[in-house]
């Protein structure tokens, strides 16, 4: 049985998740203090195979230099943000007291790709408006899907950022994720997870 484990970190209250089944374990934006993501992966006895980004704004990618040597793990990213990774202004840090560079991703998703990692099977779908390359990945067999920041409870990713496409993240929202069964869980990049069902229900900006 696959299990999702959030984490809460740096002072934007990024989500970070540690997918896992058995002993092996995907880790989801690892977005800062290492040393919380490094104890809640040891407190769950799990191994890391992979990183998996679902964008590469500064407050997801925090940690990923950190995780990635110290577990010696590749990492996955969307192809029109690989560069974004080593560059302060386009992951947004150079706004920021400390800037963020990470190497380049061994792995890029090609668009709508459905992938396996280890025991996890995974469909990667765009969702981008809040960043170019910004993607969400669903767990069909699982029932959930983690969104990034495209959409949140109640709401959705920002798109007054640098790079952001305001007009493409309700159409991407709509056509990759509210196809999706309306039990299917939503696992966002920041706030309490949610269902297809309420937020195609209630979400005021869907309504």
């Amino acid at each position: 049985m696959t299990q999702v484990q959030q984490i809460v970190t740096g002072t934007i209250e990024e989500n970070c998740y540690i997918i896992y089944k058995g002993t092996d374990a995907l880790i989801v934006d690892p977005g800062d203090e290492t040393s919380k993501i490094k104890n809640e992966i040891e407190e769950l006895g799990v191994r890391p195979i992979a990183i998996i980004l679902t964008h590469t704004h500064f407050d997801h990618i925090g940690s990923l230099e950190d995780i990635r040597v110290d577990y010696d793990i590749p990492v996955y990213v969307s192809p029109e943000e690989q560069e974004w990774l080593g560059d302060p202004a386009k992951n947004l840090s150079s706004f920021n007291p400390f800037e963020v560079k990470a190497n380049p991703a061994e792995y890029t998703f090609d668009p709508f790709e459905t992938i396996t990692i280890g025991p996890f099977t995974l469909t990667v779908v765009s969702t981008p408006g809040h960043s170019p390359g910004g993607v969400s990945f669903i767990f069909e067999e699982d029932g959930f899907v983690i969104s990034g920041d495209a959409l949140f409870r109640g709401s959705i990713g920002r798109t007054d950022l640098p790079g952001s496409e305001p007009e493409k993240i309700i159409p991407a929202i709509k056509k990759e994720l509210f196809s999706l069964p309306e039990d299917t869980i939503v696992y966002p990049g920041h706030g309490n997870q949610t269902t297809i069902e309420y937020e195609k229900r209630t979400n005021p900006y869907f309504n």
